[in-house]
């Protein structure tokens, strides 16, 4: 077994760093406080092989290198509060661009085949408390870089891009997916190192938090979960430091979902509690609270499912008397319907589940391919809790094709979930055309 790197070790190769580069970046930060710092490759190699700590002033320079804010530095905890280090987060700061840096490299790891520390959930709970309590009045300052400035034009232009990558049927994503990511990059860039009115920070912060969520969610559905939080993540701090609570809310529901997905359903409901603390549009209270639903339903609570259903829906029919946020324009009675039925799913109210999903499946438009396929896989569920497997075998079996056809590998890991509860009925009609679309 390979002997394991210390966290400074770690921190440094995964950004493709050599005891000589980090040594050189350190004096370079000292460098921009008018000081000096003595540095060295074998200096960083004390500290990383021999249990020599750095003082605190060293501390404060490799924090820079590394993007983490000085705030989120205490000397006495070496090295624990080193990015990656014990699975926790950049805290929420004056700037996102940390943040988003730490999301951009997860995908350069992941192509040098770095190993990436998955996120606690605690310190995803203490992050969204965090963003719940803070006001956001004291992190939307101007920016003052003395560099080229960025004018409404280009910002309506990126904006304009965005939303026409973003808007791609599923099908077409995954060719348009690097366009995306570049985007991202350059927002990140702008926003680091460019000169901008109050007006366009805003906004420059907006598509950041759009963008991050976007990534997020493609490499959610192809099963890269570090990669999904940390987009996630990156996208809460822009949203925060933009001011835009209902879209840090999003984040958070985010994050909520897929801990669920990761059979993490107490995560979930901590955050989610907090998300839903520092929201205000009914359809984004709506969202939240049927993802809640489903987290409680998950841990066998069932009044507090009720109440979390009963919320959504009531937040749902008020919801449209204000402009729905864009990032949740798409929640419908189909997902209201479907969810609910899943979270009674979980409570072992199988036949109300099995009509909810039925009636779900019904509303939903073709246009949303994924999340008809992600459906099905539900509704197959909900048969074979019924002791209904040919029908159940039809469904899994669509949900397959229709996952093979768009790329939604998210859709496959759901039905391969369901595979070895139809391996008891390879007689029955359609299920040996099931294992074998499976097993392919």
């Amino acid at each position: 077994m390979a002997e394991k790197r210390h966290p400074l070790a770690q921190a440094r190769i995964a950004r493709g760093m050599t005891g000589v580069d980090l040594a050189r970046e350190i004096r370079r930060a000292a460098e921009r406080r008018d000081l000096r710092s003595g540095a060295t490759k074998q200096r960083v190699y004390k500290w990383e092989t021999e249990g020599v700590i750095p003082d605190a002033g060293s501390q404060a320079y490799i924090a820079e290198v590394f993007g983490v804010p000085a705030g989120a530095v205490d000397p006495r905890s070496w090295p624990h509060w080193l990015p990656g280090v014990g699975g926790m987060v950049i805290p929420l700061g004056p700037s996102p661009v940390p943040a988003l840096r730490e999301a951009l490299r997860t995908t350069m790891e992941r192509s040098r085949r770095t190993f990436l520390t998955a996120i606690s959930g605690t310190a995803l709970v203490t992050l969204a408390s965090t963003w719940a309590s803070t006001d956001i009045q004291a992190l939307t300052g101007e920016s003052l870089h003395d560099t080229k400035a960025v004018g409404e034009d280009l910002v309506a232009l990126l904006e304009d891009t965005s939303a026409r990558l973003t808007v791609q049927a599923t099908e077409q994503r995954q060719h348009t997916a690097p366009l995306i990511d570049a985007l991202l990059t350059t927002v990140t860039d702008l926003i680091d190192g460019s000169r901008y009115s109050q007006p366009v920070k805003v906004r420059l912060h907006a598509l950041a938090a759009s963008l991050s969520q976007t990534v997020g969610w493609h490499r959610f559905d192809h099963g890269l979960h570090d990669e999904a939080s940390q987009y996630w993540i990156a996208g809460l701090h822009s949203a925060h430091t933009g001011g835009d609570r209902d879209m840090g809310a999003a984040l958070l529901g985010d994050l909520a979902y897929q801990a669920s997905w990761r059979d993490d359903p107490p995560t979930a409901a901590g955050i989610l509690e907090r998300a839903l603390s520092g929201t205000r549009h009914p359809a984004a209270q709506s969202l939240l609270q049927l993802r809640l639903a489903r987290a409680l339903a998950a841990q066998g609570e069932r009044r507090a499912t009720l109440r979390a259903l009963g919320a959504a829906e009531h937040l749902l029919d008020v919801s449209s008397r204000d402009p729905v946020p864009a990032w949740c324009a798409w929640m419908s009675q189909a997902d209201l319907a479907v969810d609910s039925g899943q979270a009674l799913l979980d409570l072992g109210d199988t036949r109300r589940a099995h009509e909810l999903i039925r009636q779900g499946q019904n509303l939903l438009p073709t246009s949303r391919a994924k999340t008809h396929g992600v459906f099905l896989t539900y509704q197959a569920r909900s048969h074979l809790n019924l002791e209904e497997p040919e029908p159940a075998a039809a469904a899994a079996l669509e949900a397959l094709q229709v996952a093979h056809r768009i790329g939604a590998p998210r859709c496959v890991e759901l039905v391969q979930g369901l595979i070895p509860r139809f391996e008891a009925h390879a007689g029955v009609e359609g299920v040996p055309e099931l294992l074998a679309l499976a097993a392919a």
